[in-house]
């Protein structure tokens, strides 16, 4: 019993990693020109049996091919394929676009189109890497590339699009910070700075989802990304905070730079000696004026500096 549940089991994976359904070129359709000519000879056929006595028992056979040759013609668009069935059995997938007449009037057709599609999912409200609620949707752009897969594998595939793109927006949401105040151990990667690497994954996401059902992702991207109205005003403030601190950062480092050349200059050229007191006292002063937002007002000393 053990070893016929593996190698059933091994059936049911080689089952769901290999296309069921192939798109093989059919070989049941010639030119719809030529078929009218079939078709025309066939009534010539017809009309002549009327005309004769015994001949008009033919009629009973040649009469309802008469009727039945009006469901062989089919017009295949281009990006546009016909997917052939012979009561519920696959049978082909027509992709030569024209106008075709299929030998076996009693076939089924069904047309596909291949055309690019769009889908743009609504606002989801997912929590990232953080915990931190954000809005977040997504633009996919998709085509069908295997006509019977899409056909008979899911029951809607433009609605299976819809849902596995979101679920994949969802889960791809929660891997990243959307910023990188707080990020974690992944190698810098947020949803606000790094949109290509994110739509690269996003799309091979998408796609691993979708290929089971003959769908192709051409483009995966973030058309909206912003903290949830929730928390929105509390995350632009620490924003702001930060970008304060990183401004602050970028003054004192310059300010520091400028009070050391300025004593390097002064002790150089010999202009003045300045003890370890009135060198605090210009570098407190020279900071004050350098770091300051608002204009100093200078003030004259007119006696010493211990005065």
């Amino acid at each position: 019993m053990q070893p016929q549940s593996v190698n059933l089991q091994l059936d049911a994976v080689k089952h769901t990693n290999e296309p069921q359904y192939k798109d093989i070129k059919s070989k049941t359709s010639i030119n719809g020109f030529l078929g009218l000519m079939i078709h025309l000879g066939l009534t010539v056929l017809n009309l002549a049996l009327t005309a004769t006595g015994p001949g008009a028992l033919l009629l009973i056979l040649t009469g309802p091919l008469w009727l039945l040759m009006w469901n062989s013609y089919v017009i295949v668009n281009p990006n546009e394929v016909v997917v052939v069935q012979f009561f519920g059995k696959y049978k082909s997938t027509l992709k030569r676009e024209g106008f075709r007449f299929f030998l076996n009037p009693l076939y089924h057709k069904s047309k596909m189109s291949f055309k690019i599609n769009n889908f743009e999912s609504s606002k989801l409200k997912v929590n990232d890497v953080n915990a931190n609620p954000i809005d977040i949707a997504a633009v996919v752009v998709w085509r069908v590339y295997d006509a019977a897969e899409a056909m008979f594998e899911v029951e809607n595939y433009g609605h299976y699009v819809q849902i596995q793109s979101e679920a994949a927006l969802r889960e791809m949401a929660t891997k990243y910070p959307y910023d990188a105040i707080e990020e974690k151990d992944i190698g810098g990667i947020t949803l606000s700075s790094h949109q290509d690497k994110i739509a690269m994954e996003l799309q091979k996401s998408v796609e691993a989802r979708l290929a089971r059902a003959g769908i192709q992702v051409l483009e995966a991207r973030i058309s909206y990304l912003a903290y949830s109205t929730e928390i929105a005003q509390a995350m632009l403030r620490r924003q702001q905070a930060s970008a304060v601190v990183a401004a602050r950062h970028e003054i004192v480092a310059g300010a520091v730079g400028m009070v050391e050349l300025a004593l390097n200059q002064l002790s150089t050229k010999g202009i003045i000696e300045l003890d370890e007191d009135k060198k605090a006292t210009m570098v407190s002063n020279l900071l004050v004026v350098l770091c300051s937002e608002t204009d100093t007002t200078p003030v004259v000393n007119t006696g010493t500096l211990y005065q």
